[in-house]
């Protein structure tokens, strides 16, 4: 059986959420050292979101640690309610640590580009040539594998999974208050030592005292108002969409042979879809912001735009898409092309939408894992069933589309073709102003 190995005086981070992270464990010390692990300080947390918070610089490394100190109390509080082996516990502390490790800089931005999702590459970082992988090995030949599997949501013991992969896990409550306290904001406070105390170990999952329920509830509505205050707001959006065209400009040239004045060598795998392990882990954010300041020297006036526009922060404006929009996006397409500003770069609908609780639905492709509470009886009882704030929001997937376009081109044009767009794009304006009057208080 395996034995613990301790170090020989615990090591701890001072962290300003948990206000410390205790490491005793050798294996986890040394993937906390180990290079891939490490790379996640050159990885901002919330990609954008700097634009909108000043604050919000924090690092994947960062919020990992944190997941890393959230599962290691959770397992503290199940002492003596559950018996995990030694190796069961290490999964679940590997589990919150390397949860992340697969990200890349400004991940969903370059991920949407590129077409790589970041649990492939954790997967990769896992079980390949690193030295993540190689720690691992010695807890045990196939602890790699069974540390994938938890991640893919795959393994046998569902509690283990439910810890960083359900609708209240180590990684939500962690990165719900790290946000918060790194942007300044107050949405995504919840009572975090209540839902520890009243968190109960099960065979397939996670449950909470009904007693607690209102702890639950409080962290449900911080997550959603986190999502439509934070992660959604139109600033962050904007610097992701100009994101996404800077990528998607670089791609296109690229295809066309377009020559470079500065050769992008270590994006080159990328370009030619040819991703080596390797190359992944070489990238990083100051790599992509180093060929930002490069590229906007370019000869390309859309590279080399589109580049100055993110680094001096000279976002899109948007306005409020709705119905009479879709109707009138390709006579504004079209006009964007009269006036030389080519819409595939300067012209963008995005959407998001979120879905703050559901439980299972049958049919469904994607199972939620729904949150139980544990009446006094011993009885479990889905969250929504008992409480009526959650169930207000369940199943309910709201949306928000919002159109994206360079102000500053618009107002550079004259005579009747911007008269002609401001027109269109006023339009669509107007038309969620005349909603928003006509709204219930």
């Amino acid at each position: 059986m395996l034995q613990p190995q301790l170090l020989e005086e615990e090591k701890v981070f001072k962290d300003p959420v948990h206000r410390y992270v205790h490491v005793r464990d050798r294996f986890i010390w040394d993937l906390i050292n180990s290079a891939e692990f490490q790379r996640l300080r050159r990885i901002k947390q919330l990609g954008t979101s700097f634009f909108t918070f000043h604050g919000g610089e924090h690092s994947r490394f960062n919020h990992s640690l944190g997941v890393y100190e959230l599962m290691r109390r959770i397992l503290e509080t199940f002492e003596g309610r559950i018996q995990l082996t030694y190796e069961e516990k290490l999964l679940c502390l590997c589990a919150g640590l390397l949860h992340d490790v697969g990200h890349g800089p400004f991940s969903h931005s370059f991920e949407k580009v590129f077409r790589y999702h970041h649990e492939d590459w954790t997967r990769a970082i896992l079980l390949g040539d690193t030295q993540i992988n190689t720690i691992l090995r010695r807890i045990d030949e196939g602890f790699p594998q069974k540390l994938a599997e938890v991640i893919a949501k795959t393994y046998d013991n569902k509690l283990i999974v439910s810890l960083i992969s359900s609708q209240l896990d180590a990684d939500r409550m962690d990165y719900l208050l790290r946000d918060a306290y790194y942007t300044g904001v107050n949405y995504g406070n919840f009572e975090i030592e209540r839902i520890l105390r009243v968190m109960r170990p099960q065979e397939d999952g996670i449950v909470f005292k009904f007693s607690g329920m209102h702890a639950v509830e409080d962290y449900i509505m911080s997550r959603y108002q986190m999502y439509w205050q934070v992660y959604f707001h139109p600033v962050t959006r904007s610097g992701e969409v100009v994101l996404r065209k800077i990528f998607q400009r670089a791609k296109e040239l690229f295809r066309q042979g377009y020559s470079f004045r500065q050769e992008p060598l270590m994006l080159l795998p990328f370009l030619q879809d040819k991703v080596e392990l390797a190359d992944y882990l070489a990238l990083d954010e100051s790599v992509i912001l180093f060929y930002m300041q490069m590229w906007r020297k370019e000869k390309d006036e859309i590279l080399k735009d589109l580049c100055a526009r993110f680094l001096d922060r000279n976002l899109y404006k948007y306005v409020e898409f709705h119905s009479k929009g879709f109707q009138l996006l390709p006579e504004l397409k079209e006009l964007f092309e009269q006036a030389g500003i080519d819409p595939a770069y300067y012209l963008e609908v995005d959407t998001t939408s979120d879905l703050p609780y559901d439980f299972y639905r049958a049919g469904e492709e994607e199972e939620r894992i729904p949150i139980m509470l544990q009446m006094p009886s011993g009885e479990l009882v889905e969250l929504s069933q008992k409480s009526e704030i959650v169930q207000a929001i369940s199943g309910k997937r709201r949306f928000d589309y919002k159109l994206y376009f360079p102000m500053d081109k618009v107002m550079a044009l004259s005579g009747d073709l911007s008269q002609k767009i401001r027109e269109r794009l006023g339009v669509m304006e107007n038309v969620e102003a005349s909603r928003q009057d006509h709204s219930p208080d």
